[in-house]
């Protein structure tokens, strides 16, 4: 299976394919690292991006994409550019999308570390979170977590 993990930073989608067969991870080369947003916010801009983003998916038949979540509000709180980019992304049709909490995403890592340094995987230092996420929904398909116990 095809996975491209996605962090959304400012007026990027930082994207990495992963794929993981016979027990073993791939990461494919891409022709892109990152799709940009143009700032202007037009209606015609939400559409090129939404087809430029969807036009790589069906280029490296990805199966799946998954999207760091990123807080409401707060400290650390995404923008609302970044919240069309992520919508944008998941209204495109025959694409399965999801978002993954900073909970489940840490619970998946600390189940099933990450046994390679981040050097040696050839990826640019910026797309470290979009691998990471992309790691971690492979290994919640592979080991799917327990099922939590409901107080009765």
């Amino acid at each position: 299976m095809k996975i491209c993990g996605v962090e959304i930073k400012g007026s990027e989608a930082i994207v990495c394919l992963l794929s993981f067969k016979d027990g073993l991870f791939n990461l494919p080369e891409c022709r892109v690292r990152k799709v940009e947003f143009n700032k202007r916010n037009s209606t015609g801009d939400i559409r090129y991006f939404q087809s430029t983003f969807s036009k790589l998916m069906v280029d490296y038949g990805i199966d799946a994409v998954v999207i760091k979540d990123r807080p409401l509000k707060g400290k650390f709180a995404g923008g609302a550019l970044g919240f069309k980019m992520e919508a944008a992304i998941q209204l495109i049709d025959g694409l399965e999308v999801e978002t993954m909490s900073p909970q489940v995403f840490k619970e998946s890592i600390k189940r099933n570390p990450i046994t390679v340094s981040f050097a040696e995987t050839g990826l640019k230092v910026f797309q470290e979170n979009a691998f990471a996420v992309a790691y971690a929904k492979h290994m919640n398909l592979q080991y799917p977590p327990p099922p939590v116990e409901s107080a009765e």
